[in-house]
């Protein structure tokens, strides 16, 4: 089999073409997932099933691998080992992703719901003004990593420090991706020195304080690995469900009428264009036929969620179960389920109730069909989102810039009303 670059301009303007290729070899074939990076991928919505749910034929550890995979390989970040979740099998497994789920479990959801508002707010005054924006760099980008900080118990004043650092980490100048790094790495020391030092109401001193006993390499690895599972696919869903709230006149409607919730955007979304494409990287403990792929022991094999989420074959729900269930794979399944997933939902929602409340009649700058997406195998990631709507401005006092007659919205669970109905 010749395997279907993952990467590259063409996967990134039509990666249903790559997957289409891939099923023409089977529920698994061959995908190079960067440059000389091959790994086998699932693109079956049942075999991805089985995989997931699977812990006995199939280890999560990739240290085996690793010397395989070039130092400079955009792939090495994301597949680094690390004492996390994501690279632990069975009751080390269990052990740390206890902390992770007792944690969020302490989370209340109202309260993460006013602080997403909050920080919402604060970005949506940066732009309302203009009456314009691009939506990805300056709202679905930015928004979760506040709101992470926030939970992790670190100051507003170090938001910014946080989304500077993962959006160098990002470029592909080395030297600029070496040092978001080096400010990453500060930024997760300054958090555990903090939270060692005076524990709070907050994730991080939950993970300190948490009866499985964490040490300080594997409490501060649960939280890097919290941040980018979790900060990136919820960036992706916001921006990829604003998409179709501005270019579906289901959705559209939405900001006006109220004609179909915003939850069936984000549904729609999770489906469709799942915003971690692929990833799940697996391998075999020994030798294996897998759905009739022969696969050697330690080769890695991943999941490609976008493509069992739309996968026409049997075992993938039809298009009308789809509609009333959440059982797409955006999240992965099985004891590798993603944790953060109720706190992303809540994230994402509250993010887009927000900007549609502000700004009803905000619409796309430009035609869905010149939209486009960065270059990678792992996510769905918009290069920009730009749109316009009705400027907003304060009022004589600078007090807030949503009405003319209503306080600055800091702590309340509803958007403030705007200027045609403050007078309420």
């Amino acid at each position: 089999m010749t395997a279907v670059p993952l990467h590259g301009p063409e996967h990134a303007a039509d990666p249903q073409r790559s997957y289409e290729l891939l099923r023409l070899q089977g529920p698994v074939g061959l995908a190079e997932i960067a440059p000389g990076v091959v790994v086998h991928l699932v693109t079956d919505y049942r075999a991805a099933l089985d995989l997931l749910q699977d812990t006995d034929t199939w280890t999560k550890d990739t240290r085996s691998w690793l010397p395989q995979v070039p130092e400079n390989s955009p792939i090495r970040p994301l597949v680094e080992w690390r004492p996390s979740l994501f690279f632990a099998d069975g009751e080390e497994h269990a052990h740390l992703r206890k902390v992770i789920t007792d944690s969020f479990g302490l989370l209340d959801p109202y309260d993460v719901r006013v602080l997403t508002f909050r920080h919402a707010d604060r970005l949506l005054q940066d732009f309302a003004a203009s009456g314009t924006v691009d939506l990805v760099s300056q709202y679905a980008q930015q928004l979760p990593l506040m709101v992470f900080n926030a939970l992790f118990g670190m100051g507003d004043e170090y938001g910014p420090q946080l989304v500077r650092a993962l959006s160098a980490m990002m470029d592909t100048d080395p030297e600029k991706k070496a040092e978001g790094a080096q400010s990453f790495g500060a930024y997760l020391q300054t958090l555990y020195q903090t939270k060692a030092a005076q524990r709070g109401h907050d994730l991080t001193s939950w993970f300190i304080d948490h009866p499985n006993g964490l040490n300080q390499e594997e409490a501060i690895n649960q939280i890097l690995i919290t941040l980018g599972a979790g900060n990136e696919p919820t960036a992706n869903l916001i921006a990829n469900t604003c998409v179709r709230m501005l270019s579906d006149d289901r959705y559209y409607g939405t900001l006006t009428t109220g004609s179909l919730p915003i939850q069936h955007a984000i549904d729609d979304a999770l489906w469709n264009d799942s915003p971690l494409a692929n990833y799940s990287f697996h391998f075999p403990k020994e030798d294996i036929t897998f759905h009739g792929t022969r696969i050697p022991a330690g080769s890695p094999v991943m999941v490609s969620y976008a493509a069992a989420n739309t996968c026409p074959h049997a075992g993938a729900p039809s298009d009308g179960y789809r509609s009333g269930t959440k059982a797409h794979l955006a999240f992965a399944a099985g004891p590798h389920t993603c944790p953060a997933r109720d706190l992303a939902l809540l994230i994402a929602t509250a993010a887009i109730e927000r900007l549609a409340s502000y700004l009803p009649d905000i619409e796309l700058a430009v035609s869905p069909d010149q939209l486009t997406y960065r270059d990678g195998a792992i996510h769905r990631t918009l290069t920009s989102l730009p749109a316009r709507f009705t400027p907003l401005t304060p009022d004589a006092n600078g007090a807030t810039p949503w009405s003319r007659n209503s306080p600055s919205p800091k702590t309340d669970t509803g958007p403030p009303q705007r200027q045609a109905t403050a007078s309420r």
